[in-house]
């Protein structure tokens, strides 16, 4: 049985990923990652670290975050409970959807994860109160590594699709991009 399909985006390299249930009365089952599916889709590095996060209220937006080189990071998102609005944005020098952002809803009951390439920014609103998140990343996390775009910069200009309630201080305190940027070297 075949436990994955892999849908392209309009951003090389961002895969939609829909998982497959198996159910029966007891209750569902699904596999988040398999190295042999998900190879096909681009991930072929290790899984370095499984993060877990959990935002109480609707309207919240965590993000836009990535890690430069030598620690660049793929990650594969999936919503566990509630529902995201997952967002991935180009930041690759040289790419031909260099600043262009794709998203799309993610939650436990549409059983989808959105796999974004090393050299793209991640971040997403919550879309209902009490949301958790699993994330694998392909790379450890460094401080010295750690970048970030400001979720209301208006060259990227992300239509966040309800109103912002919380935001934190340190995302709010990410550089806007400017016409300058030239991008993530991989």
């Amino acid at each position: 049985m075949k436990r994955f399909s892999v849908l392209d985006t309009p951003i090389s390299g961002v895969k939609s990923i829909e998982r497959r249930y198996i159910g029966d009365n007891r209750g569902q089952f699904s596999r988040i990652f398999c190295a042999s599916h998900l190879n096909a889709a681009g991930w072929r590095k290790p899984i370095f670290q499984i993060n877990h996060s959990i935002t109480n209220h609707k309207g919240t937006i965590r993000g836009l975050h990535f890690q430069r080189v030598p620690y660049a990071e793929m990650k594969l998102v999936t919503c566990t409970q509630g529902a995201i609005w997952d967002v991935a944005v180009d930041l690759r020098k040289n790419s031909p959807t260099f600043l262009n952002w794709y998203a799309e809803e993610l939650s436990a009951q549409n059983c989808r994860s959105l796999l974004i390439p090393e050299g793209c920014a991640h971040g997403y609103q919550t879309l209902t109160d009490n949301c958790e998140l699993l994330y694998l990343h392909s790379a450890p996390y460094s401080p010295e590594a750690e970048g970030g775009i400001t979720p209301n910069d208006p060259l990227i200009n992300i239509a966040w699709p309800i109103k912002i309630q919380e935001i934190s201080a340190r995302d709010l305190q990410h550089p806007f991009l400017d016409s300058q940027y030239k991008g993530i070297e991989l």
